[in-house]
């Protein structure tokens, strides 16, 4: 029967994870499965042939417990005779700056880290204690929030990070500006120019963490439990502890190994629709800061074609698209179409003309929001949200924009802003026209049509860029409070929220 170590040194083998003379950095949080990871990598790193380090990144998140783990990690370091390159930030802080969940903050920070150390050639690879379940989870959590096979690709064995270690050299601060997905990664066949790359690697993929767990008892390796990992809060957490479990006992015992050949099946799929779209791109006509696709090209193409190369257009000019968004550009006669960030796709004779102007509304729009909750404004090419925030001095928002839950009772609504508005931010003497408010802003005309503001009944108790109404504002001794905050649509457009 393969033993654990065989089944792991196959798997690297089999994806070409890694080859004689790497220095591999094991990404070590102190948990079961990376603490597996890197005993595995103790017992493997004579028959590979690499040069094994540890890598830690404490989040601060969790205060003394934090601290532990970074000890115990220090601890496996120093008893197995290896460097150990360690950092921290401050999550919170970061979250808050940025305007992301305390998750996604700790990604961008702990792959920040990842990617200046692979820049500043510390290591070459960095190997992450990814297993089996995780990657049925995500699949899981991508296929609930709707994604293509492009997202039930899941996690990618490997990630080549050509550029991106460029662009860590440059970053400002822990994290910088980089964003990291594997949606966006490379996948490439073993014995390709990838493996010169550096590149962080997932060694554990095909390994479910109940093997991790058994195989560190048969050592008697211990390793620490991170509390966060109960939190129901995160949906993770819910899929993990509640969802995944009753798929078993209801639905397929096998259903984590079922959801991870879906991932399999989708990177093979990913990567014959590359190719694919790699043939028909020559076909588009860049120029002037605008891309030109011809409809000659595109409608004689099968519809799952169609749809990609309408996608990797946008992609090209730094815009994702959602599903509908490229229906309607595949279906556009003649309306201009309004995508974020001020981008257009303008249909004309032959051809459909993706450029950016600034964002307008050609017609009014209007849409429901509910308390707590959010809506995609494609018009202003933003997500507004709104929410109930514990009022305190440690919130992450700007009191000025705080609005009483009490007067709020009826339905909010965003729309544009409409001849004869008016609004009374605090701090001003009385109620003005918003088209005034908005030129005493200096904002132009173009723009100005699609400005947001948001009412409650019949009175607008928003507007982009302003205070809260002094009456609507928050009661003193009020332990919450409601804020309006909007965002891009695509954060990657786009950097933080606007209140």
């Amino acid at each position: 029967m393969q033993t654990l170590v065989q089944k792991v040194s196959a798997h690297i083998r089999r994806q070409g994870l890694l080859k004689a003379g790497d220095r591999v950095g094991a990404a070590v949080s102190g948990g079961a499965d990376s603490v597996a990871l890197l005993r595995l990598f103790l017992e493997l790193r004579k028959e590979l042939g690499i040069v094994l380090s540890i890598v830690h990144f404490n989040h601060k998140l969790r205060g003394a417990e934090a601290d532990e783990d970074e000890r115990f990690v220090a601890e496996l370091a120093r008893q197995h005779k290896l460097e150990l390159h360690c950092e921290h930030g401050d999550v919170a802080a970061f979250a808050s700056e940025k305007h992301l969940s305390l998750e996604a903050a700790a990604r961008e920070l702990r792959y920040g880290y990842f990617l200046r150390l692979l820049a500043e050639g510390e290591v070459n690879r960095i190997a992450t204690a990814h297993t089996l379940d995780d990657q049925a989870e995500t699949v899981l959590l991508r296929l609930a929030r709707g994604a293509g096979t492009r997202g039930l690709a899941g996690i990618y064995p490997r990630v080549c990070l050509a550029g991106e270690t460029e662009r860590a050299q440059t970053a400002n601060g822990v994290g910088g500006k980089m964003r990291f997905s594997d949606r966006s990664s490379q996948f490439s066949a073993p014995g390709s120019q990838a493996e010169r790359q550096a590149s962080i690697i997932r060694p554990l993929l095909e390994t479910g963490r109940k093997e991790l767990e058994v195989y560190l008892g048969n050592l008697g390796q211990s390793w620490r439990e991170d509390s966060s990992n109960r939190d129901l809060r995160h949906a993770r957490n819910r899929v993990r502890h509640g969802i995944m479990p009753r798929l078993e006992r209801n639905l397929n015992p096998s259903v984590r190994e079922a959801l991870a050949e879906t991932a399999e099946i989708a990177r093979a799929e990913e990567e014959f629709w590359k190719s694919e779209v790699a043939r028909v791109l020559p076909r588009l006509t860049p120029g002037g800061g605008s891309v030109t696709l011809s409809l000659g090209v595109l409608a004689p193409l099968p519809l799952a074609l169609q749809r990609r190369v309408i996608r990797a257009a946008a992609e090209s000019l730094g815009l994702r698209l959602e599903f509908r968004q490229v229906e309607e550009i595949r279906e556009a006669k003649t309306a201009k179409i309004m995508l974020p960030g001020g981008w257009f796709v303008l249909p004309k004779g032959d051809e459909l003309r993706f450029e950016r102007g600034l964002p307008t509304a050609t017609t009014d729009y209007e849409y429901k929001v509910t308390l707590p909750g959010k809506v995609e404004v494609f018009e202003t090419g933003t997500v507004l949200e709104a929410l109930v925030v514990h009022v305190g001095t440690g919130s992450a928002y700007n009191p000025e924009h705080f609005l009483d839950p009490a007067s709020l009772s009826g339905k909010l609504r965003v729309r544009n802003w409409r001849a004869g508005d008016r609004f009374w931010p605090a701090h001003t003497k009385a109620p003005k026209k918003i088209k005034e408010l908005l030129q005493e802003r200096h904002v132009e005309s173009a723009e100005r049509k699609a400005w947001p503001v948001v009412v409650c009944g019949n009175e607008i108790v928003w507007v982009r860029g302003f205070p809260a109404p002094s009456g609507l504002r928050v009661r003193e001794g009020w332990k919450e409070a409601v804020v309006i905050v909007e965002s891009p649509l695509f954060r990657a457009q786009g950097s933080g929220r606007k209140p």
